[in-house]
């Protein structure tokens, strides 16, 4: 049996989107723990909220990737994935408190300015897999949130194929 190029790119598209998490970040998290404390901590949490913030994510980047590339509650996932998106950009990539944000030469605050962008833009393509690309299946959504979108259904005909002549 071959396999459906449709399911491989599905597939793809859904890796593209967990590939920052599962398994990078979330590895980075294991093999460098006390920085990642450390750096839960800059954002004025003590030492234990930070372990427990870290542990969080941890969990949130694993478990929901799985979701989202398995298809197993994959809208929830990627909903919960959005938001760890946006809430990392608003905790970490804070350009805003830069005293050094310019426009040419080196710039800690434009850096964090395209981050915060980048970690919205990742929320936005998560949004895309929770409500898909139309009106309709937003209210799909919040009738059957953990529900699957079945990514890797067999897909139908190509339009014109099997119609009678």
């Amino acid at each position: 049996m071959a396999l459906d190029p449709a399911i491989a790119i599905a597939f793809l598209c859904r890796l593209a989107l967990v590939a920052l998490f599962l398994p990078f970040s979330a590895l980075d998290k294991v093999l460098n723990f006390s920085a990642a404390v450390d750096q839960a901590r800059g954002i004025g949490l003590g030492r234990s909220a930070g372990a427990a913030m870290i542990l969080a994510g941890l969990l949130v980047e694993v478990v929901m990737s799985l979701g989202v590339l398995s298809g197993i509650a994959d809208r929830f996932a990627a909903f919960v994935l959005a938001g760890y998106c946006a809430t990392t950009a608003v905790l970490y990539k804070r350009f805003w408190a830069t005293a050094d944000f310019t426009l040419r030469g080196p710039s800690q605050g434009r850096e964090l300015f395209w981050d915060f962008w980048k970690n919205l833009a990742v929320a936005g393509g998560f949004l895309l897999v929770t409500f898909g690309t139309s009106a309709h299946s937003v209210n799909d959504f919040f009738a059957a949130p953990f529900s699957s979108s079945e990514p890797y259904a067999a897909a139908g005909p190509a339009p014109g194929e099997g119609e009678a002549e």
